[in-house]
C-alpha cells in the first residue's frame, strides 16, 4: 500500500463520487476505479458500495478511513517537524474547546503564542465537554479546554478557570426586573430552562433547587452560546450558563444575573491525552500555557 492509495481513497470517500475525486486529483476516472480496486484486493475487502446511481461506504471501509486520515496527519505533521528543526517553530495545532469562557482563555494564549511562533498555523474546533472527549480519543485533537465534571484516567488535566454558573432572562421577565445582581435557584423552579446539551447538567442543576428530585422545566438544550443568547432574547425561556464576564454581553433584550448557591461554579480544565505523543509544536504551546498561568498565580 502507498501513500497515493490513500489519497486517492480519501478523495473518493469525501467525494462520494468517483468523476468528482478525479478531477480533484487531477487524473482519469479509469486510472482512479483502478487504483481504488488494487488498495480493495490488497485489503481484502471491499471499501464501496457501488450501484449504478450512488456510492456509499461499507463499514470495513468507514473504518478505513479513520486510519487513513491519521495516516495522512501523520504525514503532514512528519514535513512540519522536519521543516521546525529547520526554519523556526512551524507546524498546525488542533485544539478544541467548549463556550462560555474557553474561547476567550483560547484566544489570549494563541495570541501570546502567535508573536512568538508566527509561522504555527491553528485549527479550532468548539463543542460540548463529551464531544471534545471522545475527539481527543480518537486523536483529531492534540489538546483541549473542557469543563467540569470530568474524570478520565487516560486524559492529562490541568484547572485553567472557574467562574459562576448565571441565568440570562428575557429583559421583560419579573425576575429581570426584580433588584440585585443574583438570583437564587429556587427562582428558576418551574420557569422555562433552556440548558447546556451535556447529559450531566440536568441531574446537576437539579441539586441546587430545594427539590432536588423534581424535574427541571427544560425546554431547550443547547450547545453553543449565540444559541443560547438568541433563545433568551427571543423570549423562549431563561437559559443557565457559565457567567464568562466580558464575553457576555448584555443588551437591551436580556439581563445576566448570577446564581446564588455555593456549587453554582463553572470549572474549566485544560486537558490533552495521556496515550498519544504530542505533537512538537503542541507540546511548545502547552509550555507556554502552564508559563501563562502561573505567571498570573503568582499575579493574585
Amino acid at each position: 500500500m502507498e501513500l497515493r492509495h490513500i489519497r486517492y481513497f480519501m478523495a473518493v470517500a469525501e467525494e462520494m463520487n468517483f468523476t468528482r475525486a478525479a478531477e480533484k486529483l487531477s487524473i482519469a476516472q479509469p486510472p482512479l476505479s483502478r487504483q481504488i480496486r488494487d488498495l480493495e484486493e490488497e485489503l481484502g475487502a471491499r471499501l464501496f458500495e457501488r450501484s449504478s446511481h450512488s456510492l456509499r461506504l461499507t463499514e470495513e471501509g468507514i473504518l478505513f478511513k479513520q486510519y487513513a486520515a491519521r495516516i495522512l496527519e501523520l504525514e503532514g505533521r512528519s514535513k512540519d517537524d522536519i521543516a521546525e528543526m529547520s526554519g523556526g517553530l512551524h507546524g498546525r495545532i488542533d485544539f478544541a474547546t467548549v463556550e462560555g469562557y474557553g474561547p476567550h482563555l483560547l484566544a489570549g494564549w494563541i495570541s501570546g503564542f502567535h508573536t512568538l511562533h508566527p509561522r504555527v498555523q491553528y485549527n479550532l474546533w468548539t463543542g460540548t465537554t463529551d464531544e471534545i472527549v471522545n475527539r481527543l480519543h480518537r486523536g483529531l485533537c492534540d489538546m483541549a479546554i473542557v469543563m467540569e465534571p470530568f474524570s478520565d484516567p487516560d486524559i492529562e488535566t490541568v484547572h485553567v478557570h472557574s467562574e459562576p454558573w448565571a441565568a440570562i432572562i428575557p429583559k421583560d421577565d419579573p425576575l429581570a426586573k426584580a433588584k440585585g445582581r443574583s438570583i437564587r435557584p429556587a427562582d428558576l423552579m418551574d420557569r422555562p430552562l433552556i440548558i447546556p446539551s451535556r447529559a450531566s447538567r440536568s441531574s446537576e442543576f437539579s441539586k441546587w433547587m430545594p427539590d432536588p428530585e423534581k424535574p427541571l422545566n427544560v425546554i431547550c438544550r443547547v450547545a453553543h452560546l449565540i444559541n443560547v443568547r438568541e433563545l433568551a432574547r427571543a423570549g423562549v425561556g431563561i437559559a443557565i450558563f457559565p457567567l464568562a464576564e466580558g464575553v457576555m454581553t448584555v443588551d437591551d433584550k436580556v439581563v445576566v444575573k448570577k446564581i446564588d448557591h455555593p456549587d453554582a461554579i463553572a470549572s474549566y480544565l485544560l486537558v490533552w491525552s495521556k496515550e498519544r505523543p504530542m505533537p512538537g509544536v503542541a507540546a511548545e504551546l502547552l509550555k507556554y500555557i502552564r508559563k501563562d498561568l502561573k505567571h498570573k498565580e503568582h499575579a493574585i
